[in-house]
């Protein structure tokens, strides 16, 4: 399953804590999607029938992200490497370092997990 940009922005503010009320969540989504509370509880109540949001009415703060960014950010790649890249990393790996500004540091940090890799 893939997220839209909009669940990806309801996603990371389900990410940035533990538990959130609907105007909570409102709030924070003000600055990126300008959206009513409706449209929040709309996007909510359709995220938790995909599985990606817990809704537990039961507490002040009902709503909470129900996987983990991690693991989400991981089924993206792995995605985006199949998809685009056919399965190759190196490839994958090569096309996004050509066109990146790496500062020394970030250089010296990718040559120390590849040599921790021994690739």
């Amino acid at each position: 399953m893939k997220l839209t940009p909009a669940e990806w922005s309801v996603m990371e503010v389900l990410w940035s804590g533990d538990r959130f009320h609907l105007k909570e969540l409102t709030e924070a989504l003000q600055p990126v999607q300008d959206w009513s509370k409706n449209t929040v509880h709309t996007y909510l109540t359709r995220m938790a029938a995909k599985g990606l949001i817990h809704i537990d009415r039961s507490v002040k703060r009902p709503y909470s992200a129900a996987v983990r960014r991690e693991d989400w950010a991981r089924e993206e790649r792995q995605n985006l490497l199949c998809r685009v890249y056919k399965g190759d990393a190196g490839e994958m790996l090569a096309a996004f370092l050509k066109e990146a500004d790496l500062t020394r540091a970030e250089a010296e940090q990718l040559r120390r997990l590849l040599d921790e890799m021994e690739v």
